[in-house]
């Protein structure tokens, strides 16, 4: 059997080793799934929650080992993993308590037309939900998924990315501690080969989290057996900063929503637009704080290496592309590219057409901007394809502001704050995907609702029968035109 080799790509030490799974050992695989949901959801709302929470009492006791070992597979700093992996409990945490209030069986109000009706909604499992999980952040992003789709009562096969297999294994083991009744969560390693496998393995639901070219290709193969998919890919997103803004805090927050975890943030900031009356003070105090960052895999750096080593040359080709077509690097530019990291560097004057602008980077990477209005920042954000998440500083127009942009997510005089926020969904628009994890929307995504009606009387009026009358067919006339002939006031 095929193994797949883990390693630190700031160091190079290997982590683990894990066995890559054949595409023909997923339709055991699935079947296990399917009979493990079974009892998993026959165990209810109260019961799941008891196992859910404990399983996040787990990882909190366990906080600091699974914060290293995403530090050894990643080389981002173990304080930012720490910070990750607290994200996660706290998703855990919520999708466990809120499950019941959401999802619960309901009577829903009846309707004029059908009087004689009770109305019963429901939300059913799917079955066995596929999960497939980035590599930068390789806690957080998947439990968003296996959270919600646990508590709603499916069963879970987790393929992580194959750069962070060391992660995806321990989570499934730390589970199967709290669960080992069942295989509701298992887990598989593999490259892109073993994910589209995955996709098409006959899961009843996928959850994606990757690029946008790849989401393509997952959307691609699911279709062939319309297998419904939540997908997260790639980001591009702005920050806005209006001339009433505090100033230094959202310089300090420019600086880590850009450049925390090297960039490699799908909801990072990539692209600033600053009012011009404030712009020069603002730059001044970005590059102040971006340029006493330090870069390394030591406990006191700041920024790790670029997890992704084919990542390299596109932030590199991006940095070039901009600095021919007239821009200035302020801080950094081409030799900040040093593999395995890229220092932090700062683009002004670059073109809105350059690629930096206008693809992901995910690097440290920030391309700052005057505009003359809040409206031409506006413009600018949304002329993306992307529409991940955003964020806005400023003081009488910020929320209009934020109104205004074409995002799924916005934080307003803080960046990323949403990330934190279990209570809400997460996801984006346009090329930055679609479907929600997190939040009451994320719960009902990994739910199909299933509606009853219970004839409880005759019909007012006997419409849905071949017996009705044409006395019954005029009734049913007067009566619409009682009920919804009026106009509103």
């Amino acid at each position: 059997m095929t193994e797949l080799t883990s390693s630190n790509p700031g160091t190079g030490a290997e982590v683990g080793r894990f066995p890559v799974a054949d595409p023909p050992i997923l339709p055991p695989v699935i079947e296990a799934g399917r009979a493990a949901q079974q009892w998993w959801a026959e165990l209810g709302f109260a019961q799941r929650r008891r196992r859910l929470l404990r399983f996040r009492a787990l990882l909190a006791e366990r906080m600091t080992e699974a914060a290293d070992l995403v530090s050894a597979e990643t080389g981002k700093p173990t304080a930012e993993a720490v910070v990750e992996v607290a994200a996660a409990i706290g998703d855990l945490d919520w999708s466990a308590r809120h499950a019941r209030r959401v999802l619960a069986p309901r009577r829903v109000r009846r309707v004029l037309p059908v009087a004689e009706g009770a109305a019963h909604l429901a939300y059913l499992p799917y079955g066995v939900v596929g999960v497939i999980g980035p590599w930068n952040y390789p806690v957080l992003t998947p439990v968003a998924s296996l959270a919600s789709a646990l508590a709603a009562g499916n069963a879970v096969v987790f393929k992580p990315s194959e750069l962070t297999p060391a992660v995806g294994q321990w989570l499934a083991d730390r589970f199967a501690e709290v669960v080992p009744e069942a295989p509701v969560l298992q887990v598989i390693h593999g490259d892109g080969e073993v994910g589209a496998a995955l996709c098409r393995s006959g899961v009843d639901k996928l959850s994606f989290t990757g690029s946008t070219a790849t989401g393509r290709r997952v959307l691609e193969a699911c279709a062939e057996t319309l297998t419904p998919v939540v997908l997260e890919a790639g980001g591009k997103d702005a920050m806005i900063v209006d001339s009433d803004a505090d100033l230094a805090a959202a310089a300090d927050a420019c600086v880590w929503g850009g450049l925390t975890n090297a960039g490699q943030t799908c909801a990072g900031i990539e692209r600033v637009y600053v009012a011009a009356e404030i712009y020069d003070d603002f730059l001044d105090r970005v590059v102040a704080q971006a340029s006493g960052l330090t870069v390394g895999t030591g406990p006191g750096a700041d920024l790790g290496p670029i997890t992704l080593p084919r990542q390299l040359p596109v932030i590199r080709e991006q940095i070039a592309d901009a600095l021919a077509r007239g821009a200035q690097a302020v801080l950094g530019g081409l030799d900040a590219v040093a593999p395995p990291y890229v220092h932090p560097t700062i683009l002004v004057d670059v073109p809105a057409e350059a690629d930096v602008a206008q693809e992901e980077t995910f690097g440290p990477v920030l391309v700052v901007t005057p505009v003359p209005t809040m409206a031409e920042a506006v413009r600018l954000a949304n002329q993306s394809r992307y529409g991940l998440g955003a964020a806005v500083f400023g003081r009488r127009r910020a929320l209009a502001i934020a109104g205004q942009l074409r995002t799924g997510m916005v934080s307003v005089n803080d960046v990323l704050s949403f990330a934190g926020m279990s209570s809400l969904p997460w996801g984006g628009v346009g090329a930055s995907g679609f479907g929600r994890v997190r939040g009451d929307d994320g719960l009902r995504e990994f739910a199909r609702p299933k509606s009853v009606v219970v004839r409880q009387a005759p019909s007012l009026v006997p419409s849905r029968t071949f017996r009705r009358t044409d006395r019954d067919v005029a009734r049913l006339v007067a009566l619409y035109r009682r009920w919804f002939g009026r106009p509103m006031r």
